[in-house]
C-alpha cells in the first residue's frame, strides 16, 4: 500500500551543518539539493504528490544574513530546475503555497513563470510551501468566511484553506527527531499518518525514505471511525 500524497517537514538542516563544523548556511543549501533528490524517490517509488515546507512564516523572523542566503539560494535553485527541464521531462506540476509576498518581486516572478509552465503536467505534483504557516492558513480562511457572510461545514471550509484544491496527506514525515508538526497542514493532516525520523534532512535518504513507505504499509487507516 502506497500513499498518494505525502508531506515532508524537512528540519534539520542548520543542526546538520553545525555537526560538521561548516557554515549554518552550507545546511540549507544541502537541504534545498535533497528535496530534488526526494523528488526522485517518489518516482522510482511511484508516489504521485509531495508537498515539501521549504520556508515557514517564523522562519522570516531569523537573521537578515540568513534570510537573504535562503531567498537568493530560492531564486538560484528555481531558475536550475527550469532550465534542467525535469519538470517537463517528468510531467512535473510546480505549484507554490502560502504567502508569496514575503519574497522578493523576483523569487514571486519565478514561482508564476514556474506555475505557468507546468500548470498542464499531471504525472506528478510537486507542492512547494514557501510563506506557509499553519495558524495563518486558518485564520486567513475564517476572514474570508466572514468576508463573504458564509456559514461553513468541514466540506466548506476546506475550501477556503490555500490548499482547497489538494488532497489532503496520507502520511507526513518529520525529519531531525522533533515529534510534532510544527503547524505544517494542521486541518488537512488531523487523519494523515506520522513518521517521525531521527536523521537531519540532509542525511535523510533513500534507504529512510524507503522505511517510511513501509511503515505507512504497515498502519491501518481508520479516519477516526
Amino acid at each position: 500500500m502506497l500513499p498518494y500524497h505525502i508531506a515532508i517537514i524537512p528540519d534539520g538542516n542548520r543542526r546538520w551543518a553545525k555537526g560538521k563544523g561548516l557554515d549554518t548556511l552550507e545546511g540549507h543549501r544541502e537541504g534545498i539539493e535533497n528535496m530534488k533528490r526526494a523528488l526522485k524517490w517518489c518516482r522510482n517509488f511511484g508516489i504521485r504528490m509531495i508537498s515539501l515546507w521549504g520556508f515557514s512564516t517564523e522562519n522570516k523572523g531569523r537573521s537578515e544574513r540568513e534570510v537573504r542566503y535562503l531567498f537568493e539560494l530560492f531564486e538560484k535553485k528555481l531558475a536550475e530546475g527550469e532550465k534542467e527541464g525535469d519538470y517537463a521531462k517528468h510531467k512535473i506540476r510546480v505549484r507554490f503555497y502560502g504567502k508569496k509576498e514575503m519574497f522578493p518581486k523576483k523569487v514571486r516572478e519565478m514561482m508564476a513563470d514556474v506555475e505557468g509552465k507546468t500548470k498542464r503536467n499531471s504525472k506528478y505534483f510537486l507542492n512547494l510551501f514557501f510563506g506557509y504557516g499553519g495558524r495563518q492558513e486558518i485564520v486567513d480562511a475564517v476572514n474570508k468566511a466572514v468576508s463573504q457572510g458564509k456559514r461553513v461545514d468541514e466540506r466548506s471550509f476546506a475550501k477556503l484553506l490555500y490548499t482547497s484544491d489538494l488532497p489532503d496527506p496520507d502520511l507526513v514525515i518529520r525529519t531531525s527527531g522533533e515529534e510534532r508538526t510544527s503547524g505544517f497542514l494542521p486541518y488537512q493532516a488531523v487523519y494523515s499518518e506520522l513518521y517521525f525520523s531521527k536523521k537531519f534532512w540532509p542525511e535523510f535518504d533513500r534507504r529512510e525514505f524507503k522505511r517510511a513507505l513501509q511503515e505507512y504499509a504497515r498502519r491501518k487507516r481508520r479516519f477516526g471511525k
